[in-house]
């Protein structure tokens, strides 16, 4: 537990140093001449403080890489907040890193055009064993041009079994059970729900991980929203869970203290039971039980898939973060070699044996890390794309969101207001873009 603690830290200080970092640093690696007076390759590696695993798994990975050939990684981490716009920034005037991370799909109008920046990297081995999903997140027009690690994402909430059974509760299959549940865990003195505001994404979650009500009033409805057809205030679902996050709230379920919440916090607040469930993925539990051993979280807590606005399908993210390598940089040659290496299969088994909160890669030759019980969760579930990865101009605005919910909580905005602004952004950034469905 000290190790990830003071790894955590490392990887806080970096990304406070990152800013200015990156304002001081070109786009282009640097090379200089070693005691045998060879040339030595750095090369810079992007990144907000998401893209890379807490766990330091990917700077243990350059390390080997650099002690096998000689090149090295410099990682400049900045805040999430931050990184979209400041990416945007450095592609723009020609001083983005050597290597970039960047979520994805790229294939939406409101992703980074990679396309234009980046190397297209069609041709390199590794590209064919990727899952077809993901290899179509890091593509456009047929070329791909990232590598991507994480399986597929799913958010379900965790909830604590132990609990569920002292009080005699059944796993909720709409909101009016999932209601019930939080106000009985409630009385006995217990915060239902672990909700960490402050990150900013995490509220956001249950508004559109449950596309599956969308596309079963219409299958075709990600398209038309794409085409400018219809807008989100024909999706009744859209603001039925806005309000009725604001409902729970209001209600106490996500306790006191919900609005200063952390999702670092999660797992301390999971392990010593004082609250109930929380939204996260399956590999979740594994962060918790590596820093809190003695909770067992892998055999003390469940999942369900969210059951907001009477969902009943899991959404599945096939996107990721995903790494790109600058069309600029001098040392493309170099960035390339370092993906072979990161490709390599046992390579690919060391990011999955060292990330505690993963489960599955979208690599088929390694076998994910799912329990039976899990596995059967999953198969036994409908399953739906969720919209950030489906419809244009939503995953662009998720932080805005985030604080558009966050004013909700304050009483400074109503469900009403948060869902207009949602469609203006949607408007402005397609205007923005000439997307051809808002332009006439």
């Amino acid at each position: 537990m000290k190790k990830n603690i003071a790894k955590m830290l490392g990887l806080s200080l970096a990304a406070v140093m990152a800013a200015g970092s990156l304002a001081a640093c070109g786009s282009d690696g640097k090379s200089e001449e070693g005691s045998d007076g060879k040339k030595t390759v750095t090369l810079t590696f992007g990144s907000h403080q998401s893209g890379l695993p807490t766990t330091g798994t990917v700077q243990d990975l350059a390390k080997e890489f650099e002690k096998e050939t000689g090149i090295k990684i410099d990682f400049q981490i900045s805040p999430d907040a931050q990184w979209r716009d400041l990416i945007k920034v450095k592609l723009d005037s020609g001083e983005a890193p050597d290597i970039i991370c960047a979520d994805t799909p790229i294939n939406l109008a409101s992703s980074l055009h990679v396309d234009q920046y980046c190397v297209d990297l069609s041709d390199q081995e590794w590209v064919d064993r990727m899952e077809e999903s993901a290899r179509s997140a890091v593509s456009v027009d047929d070329k791909t041009y990232g590598i991507t690690f994480p399986g597929a994402k799913m958010y379900f909430y965790l909830y604590n079994k132990d609990i569920f059974e002292e009080l005699n509760l059944e796993v909720p299959t709409n909101y009016d059970e999932f209601k019930d549940v939080c106000q009985t865990i409630l009385d006995a003195g217990i915060t239902p729900i672990y909700e960490a505001t402050t990150n900013g994404w995490h509220q956001v979650l249950p508004l559109f991980e449950t596309g599956g009500l969308w596309l079963a009033d219409d299958p075709e409805i990600y398209d038309k929203l794409n085409a400018n057809e219809v807008d989100l205030d024909e999706i009744p679902h859209l603001l039925t869970i806005i309000k009725q996050l604001k409902e729970c709230a209001e209600a106490g379920y996500f306790g006191d203290d919900y609005l200063s919440n952390a999702m670092e916090n999660a797992k301390e607040a999971m392990a010593t039971e004082k609250c109930a469930m929380v939204i996260n993925e399956l590999g979740f539990r594994g962060q918790i039980e590596a820093d809190f051993p003695e909770f067992k979280a892998t055999e003390k807590m469940g999942a369900f898939v969210m059951p907001w606005g009477d969902n009943t399908a899991i959404g599945v993210n096939p996107a990721s973060n995903a790494y790109f390598i600058n069309k600029e940089s001098e040392h493309v040659e170099e960035a390339k070699q370092f993906f072979e290496f990161l490709a390599r299969p046992e390579n690919l088994q060391k990011r999955l044996d060292g990330q505690t909160d993963l489960s599955a890669l979208c690599w088929p030759e390694i076998e994910s890390k799912y329990s039976e019980e899990d596995q059967a969760l999953i198969d036994s579930l409908e399953k739906a794309n969720v919209v950030q990865t489906s419809v244009n101009y939503i995953d662009s605005q998720w932080m805005d969101v985030g604080k558009d919910l966050e004013a909700m909580y304050t009483g400074a905005s109503t469900p009403e207001d948060v869902l207009k602004t949602i469609m203006d952004r949607r408007t402005e950034q397609a205007e923005l873009q000439k997307d051809p469905g808002w332009v006439k």
